[in-house]
């Protein structure tokens, strides 16, 4: 099993004084959280893709290339990269150049994101998310087997014999397919033999198993081996010494976060107790001391039939600089190694 973190850039008000850290400090801080994520032995780190004020994330693979090249080791992916509103062969020769950077270490993760403001801001209709998708994720699985290629679409200008460079360092880029909890994007992603990436914010893991043995039935009839039927879980997560100090560092930021996108989709304000209860023995958090984090992880694991890769979203804690420190650390040396082992 491989373990990482996933960041969103987010810029998140003190709660005490309402001041939010320069956007310049907090681009320092992420790369920081990276460099010490590579340090400690942490498998991957991804970065996501939003268009909104309060976050600064929306040029991932600019900042990626920046980790590429203050690290050694860790693998660097997209946390996802919204394809739907993006080209695809502008994201493929981003990412292969990335990958040059840092001698085969990038992979993309390919979603449609959470939130609706890539597609006006980039000339497409949300209305047709889902049909953007499937022609980009097309092209961009063609781009990767091949250098010259001929191709046409609706959304897209064609291409007639012409060669997409440059070509990455790994003989294959990587493509995960992230995913929320639509029925049919796992069966896509089954279908197409590629690795998942359940993005799991909230309830329980335990409700995500019909839709991963829809994933894996799906790639099973399609013919594909289960070795390449990989499953990955992106999930809040936060390690401290103590499950008080973990939960005490995570509550404010995730409160403000959630909070906010729930008033944009008229959802009540989230409580204590809510969090609470997830973060408890039967939520999705992963949050707590290495001792609870790490019997979380293998609950998630047996939940969902097995997993290859769990990613931590931590950035809802980025103004406890100190405290995301130690998080990072804990994870790499109290947590990861006894999970592989």
């Amino acid at each position: 099993m491989e373990i990482g973190i996933d960041s969103f850039a987010a810029t998140i008000p003190n709660p005490q004084t309402g001041e939010t850290v320069p956007p310049a400090d907090r681009i320092e801080a992420l790369l920081n959280e990276v460099e010490t994520a590579d340090r400690v032995g942490l498998d991957v780190f991804g970065i996501g893709e939003h268009h909104r004020e309060d976050f600064l994330d929306s040029a991932p693979t600019v900042l990626l290339a920046a980790a590429a090249a203050r690290t050694s080791t860790i693998r660097l992916a997209s946390a996802v990269t919204v394809l739907s509103a993006a080209d695809p062969v502008r994201i493929f020769q981003e990412f292969a150049t990335i990958d040059l950077i840092s001698k085969g270490r990038a992979e993309i993760v390919a979603g449609r994101g959470s939130f609706g403001e890539a597609y006006p801001l980039f000339g497409f209709a949300f209305e047709d998310y889902d049909a953007l998708f499937t022609e980009k994720l097309d092209l961009l699985l063609t781009l990767r087997e091949t250098a010259r290629i001929t191709w046409r679409g609706r959304f897209r200008p064609p291409l007639t014999d012409q060669g997409v460079f440059p070509r990455p360092h790994q003989a294959r880029l990587p493509v995960w397919l992230g995913v929320g909890g639509t029925p049919q994007s796992f069966v896509r992603a089954g279908a197409l033999g590629l690795p998942l990436m359940v993005a799991i914010i909230g309830g329980t893991f335990e409700r995500f198993r019909p839709l991963v043995d829809l994933y894996r039935a799906a790639g099973r009839e399609a013919g594909h081996p289960p070795e390449a039927l990989r499953v990955g879980v992106h999930a809040m997560g936060f390690v401290a010494d103590t499950d008080a100090a973990a939960r005490d560092a995570f509550f404010p930021g995730w409160a403000h976060m959630f909070t906010e996108i729930g008033r944009e989709r008229g959802w009540s304000p989230v409580t204590r107790a809510q969090f609470e209860a997830m973060a408890g023995p039967g939520g999705a958090f992963l949050i707590g001391s290495p001792d609870t984090v790490f019997e979380k992880v293998l609950a998630a694991d047996k939940a969902l039939g097995g997993l290859s890769r769990v990613t931590f979203q931590m950035s809802s804690a980025m103004l406890e600089t100190a405290a995301m420190q130690r998080s990072i650390t804990l994870l790499g040396t109290a947590v990861a190694p006894r999970l592989r082992a």
